[in-house]
């Protein structure tokens, strides 16, 4: 019994010393065991590795000065997406007050980039805010504040354009658009001018100087088209270190077809609308030495009355008139009007200082009905028209007017 108790706890001391980890024996008791296998599902897992968080790339440095103006500011994200960009602004207008405001901009379909829709101002400056998230939704924000390049008057150009907003025209109507500093790279200009009309119609940009730029269609245009022009030159590179200024738009809708056609030669004017004639006038055209311009003009201005004198033409015969119902043709001064006191010589020939002249009633008729853009269309003398001389645009063909585009 005591042999057997002391036997016992011997393989309970060795059972104990392997559970405490020491080396185990092998059946017999006899040389160390091999390690027992792992099982495959035992091992430890691989740590999540932490996603990058969202990064903010604009083409503008933070703290920059001296931002040209025709940057158009981008913002893109790696590593996650665009969530909101802002991009603000403070400046100062012409008479020196404060103004805030934001530039509107696009985001790409996969808001990994972001474009301005508009260039900079000068002397503004900038903030730009960009916001976006990683792959785990995990939120950032950066701000980026920079400045632009100071620009002096002479290095701005600023754009008019014509016909107003929500005018009524002509058939003829080209779109108009001046700068008071001469452009240089017209092309540059010419692809951010843009015009749309609905129907649409085939058209085209001239150039007819570095500050005056305008657009035709191909024909008239069809009575009643609405037409849009936006011209976004803020910012823009006019060359030789000048910059566009304020960018413009306007809109217009055409009216019925009126043209008046004159044959100095009869003496005669006829009126169409809509291809259909509907008056007939005998008028008194330049005389010679004064002789009125052959070509096609377009109503360009009324008055109901206007002072004409002999100094305002060089004219040596002296003469100063109170004239009614006048409508002016050319720049050069030439006009449709009422001249009662030659009216001997309407349909039998030409007395005047270049203007072309009818009764009181007459030019009272057409005065009412014509619209600012409408053809008057002159033949029967030897003077032709000469370029930029009022709204000649429809002297040139379409090739040659086409020719005359930046592009």
């Amino acid at each position: 019994m005591h042999r057997l108790s002391l036997a016992a706890g011997a393989v309970l001391l060795a059972t104990t010393l392997a559970a405490c980890g020491g080396t185990p024996t092998a059946p017999g008791g006899t040389g160390p065991q091999p390690p027992a296998a792992s099982a495959p599902n035992e091992t430890s897992p691989a740590p999540t590795p932490t996603p990058d968080p969202v990064t903010f790339k604009p083409n503008v440095k933070n703290g920059a000065t001296g931002v040209k103006v025709d940057t158009v500011v981008t913002v893109a994200a790696t590593a996650g997406t665009l969530t909101k960009v802002k991009l603000s602004y403070t400046n100062k207008d012409r008479q020196g007050r404060t103004q805030h405001g934001v530039v509107s901009g696009t985001m790409s379909k996969d808001r990994l980039k972001w474009t301005a829709n508009a260039r900079l101002d000068p002397a503004t400056a900038y903030k730009l805010t960009s916001a976006g998230k990683n792959t785990v939704n995990q939120a950032q924000s950066v701000a980026t504040s920079f400045r632009t390049q100071n620009l002096a008057l002479s290095r701005q150009t600023f754009p008019q354009i014509y016909p107003l907003k929500g005018s009524h025209v002509g058939v003829g109507m080209p779109v108009v658009l001046t700068f008071d500093v001469p452009v240089k790279n017209k092309k540059e200009f010419e692809k951010n001018l843009h015009v749309k009309s609905s129907p649409a119609q085939l058209g085209t940009w001239h150039w007819y100087s570095g500050t005056e730029v305008r657009y035709r269609p191909k024909k008239y245009w069809k009575p009643g088209t609405k037409v849009a022009v936006t011209a976004n030159l803020n910012g823009v590179n006019a060359g030789n270190g000048i910059y566009g200024q304020n960018s413009t738009k306007t809109n217009f809708t055409v009216g019925r077809s009126l043209i008046t056609k004159i044959n100095l030669s009869s003496d005669v004017a006829r009126v169409y609308r809509n291809g259909k004639r509907v008056r007939t006038i005998y008028v008194s055209g330049g005389k010679p030495g004064w002789q009125t311009r052959s070509g096609v003009k377009l109503i360009m201005d009324k008055r109901y009355v206007t002072r004409m004198t002999n100094a305002m033409i060089g004219a040596r015969e002296h003469y100063s008139l109170r004239v009614r119902y006048a409508m002016r043709i050319t720049s050069s001064g030439e006009f449709l009007h009422a001249a009662p006191w030659n009216a001997g010589n309407f349909g039998r020939r030409n007395a005047s200082h270049g203007c072309t002249g009818m009764s009181t009633g007459n030019a009272a008729w057409l005065f009412n009905r014509v619209l600012i853009g409408d053809p008057v269309i002159t033949t029967g003398s030897s003077r032709g028209m000469e370029p930029g001389n009022g709204y000649g645009d429809w002297n040139l063909s379409y090739a040659k007017y086409k020719k005359g585009s930046a592009l």
